[in-house]
């Protein structure tokens, strides 16, 4: 992968502002997939001091936005599904995003976000629509 191609979807993504301003990084693209980043900061934990579900599950959200949207087809989701799998042991999140199937009209995609340390956070299963 190119990095004047990263840097482009990079630019392109930074008007996500909700993600990229709570510190998300898109690290990898490829056809149908992104791994996507976030270092975790205290703005990203809850009462209870472990990652806020919310956190978590924008960057898988994150990360499926830029997968099945840097090339330019626009895809929005219309049921996303989140499986919390474990709490984070790590200081990074790291969110992967796959396309399983591509239609004419629908998408779905898994997301798997684990920490740094190979810890399963959670899953998120994305069920979305193509605008042609």
């Amino acid at each position: 992968m190119k990095m004047e191609l990263i840097d482009q979807v990079r630019e392109r993504f930074r008007h996500d502002r909700f993600a990229t301003e709570n510190g998300e990084v898109i690290d990898e693209i490829s056809d149908g997939y992104a791994k996507c980043s976030l270092d975790l900061q205290q703005l990203h934990m809850n009462a209870t001091g472990t990652v806020m579900g919310g956190a978590i599950f924008t960057l898988a959200d994150f990360a499926f936005a830029v997968a099945s949207n840097w090339q330019g087809t626009i895809h929005v989701s219309r049921t996303s599904q989140v499986t919390y799998l474990g709490v984070a042991k790590g200081r990074r999140l790291i969110a992967e995003a796959h396309k399983v199937k591509e239609g004419f009209n629908t998408c779905y995609y898994l997301v798997e976000v684990n920490d740094e340390l190979g810890t399963q956070v959670a899953q998120v299963t994305v069920d979305g629509f193509i605008k042609r």
